[in-house]
């Protein structure tokens, strides 16, 4: 039902205006193929939390075969990625996995993905590129996820 209800991004140009519109809120776009059972299972947790973030997300929907302009560009490879963008930036993202620009794989507890939103949210808000958070499992596994660190957008750019 998640992926009837939220809405669907049908062209490239949709998927630019939903970035570049939207000028308070985080945008969450769900890259996948609506018919993918990883994305029916995370679609409808995030037809779950939707309501519950509205005040600082907001959550779109693209089918990568519909729209496979962005497949190489965000290197959408994988069964079902979830990106981020604030205020037309791209915000990475640092899970411990090594990759940096999105989250790809299924999260099935509501409140594990409202935290990491609202965690990249805050990040966001501090005019941070790279939002490097964790699950918080020094008292006990289960918790929410928190900021480790925060670096800037140039901190993020440059080589090692």
């Amino acid at each position: 039902m998640g992926s009837i209800v939220l809405p669907h991004l049908q062209t490239a140009w949709h998927v630019d205006q939903a970035i570049l519109s939207e000028e308070e809120r985080l945008v969450v776009i769900r890259f996948g193929r609506d018919h993918d059972p990883d994305c029916i299972r995370q679609d409808e947790v995030l037809y779950k939390i939707a309501e519950r973030v509205k005040n600082f997300a907001v959550i779109y929907l693209c089918d990568v075969d519909q729209v496979p302009d962005f497949n190489q560009m965000y290197e959408l490879y994988d069964r079902m990625t979830i990106m981020f963008f604030y205020r037309n930036k791209h915000m990475m993202c640092d899970f411990g996995t090594g990759n940096n620009n999105k989250l790809n794989w299924v999260l099935e507890d509501k409140q594990e993905l409202i935290d990491i939103i609202e965690t990249i949210y805050k990040g966001a808000k501090k005019g941070r590129g790279l939002v490097i958070i964790r699950p918080d499992t020094d008292t006990e596994p289960g918790l929410p996820w928190r900021v480790i660190a925060l670096a800037p957008v140039s901190a993020s750019l440059r080589p090692l």
